[in-house]
């Protein structure tokens, strides 16, 4: 069964194509590394809840749109080699030349894996 990597992002509006570019550069290295899929999404319809929300879960700004991310892998083992690879790549290093810098705020990033227990396709 696949393996999922996700992420809460609150990014600065006015860098929504910062974002999609700095995604562009990099998301490719998970493909390389054995990842099936990422997926980027730009937050559109995220309302704020009663106790609790996408937007305080990032503590994100008024002028902060929240972004909602996920790699799909085939599975735990090729997610971890992989993050173990991601680290030690140069590409992948802030100080690299070619390394967008990134266009949010690192620290208020919630992510985490998740072992999929359900899945329905059309």
């Amino acid at each position: 069964m696949s393996y999922i990597d996700g992420f809460v992002i609150a990014v600065p509006t006015a860098n929504r194509q910062k974002f999609i570019e700095h995604a562009r550069q990099l998301d490719p290295v998970f493909i390389e590394l054995g990842a099936l899929r990422v997926i980027e999404g730009w937050g559109d319809d995220v309302p704020d809840g009663k106790l609790t929300d996408f937007r305080r879960a990032v503590q994100a700004t008024a002028d902060e749109t929240v972004a909602f991310s996920w790699v799909e892998w085939p599975d735990k083992a090729t997610r971890d080699a992989a993050m173990k690879k991601m680290m030690e790549d140069p590409r992948m290093q802030p100080s690299h030349p070619d390394h967008p810098p990134m266009p949010f705020d690192g620290k208020r990033m919630i992510f985490g894996g998740f072992v999929p227990v359900v899945e329905v396709k059309a």
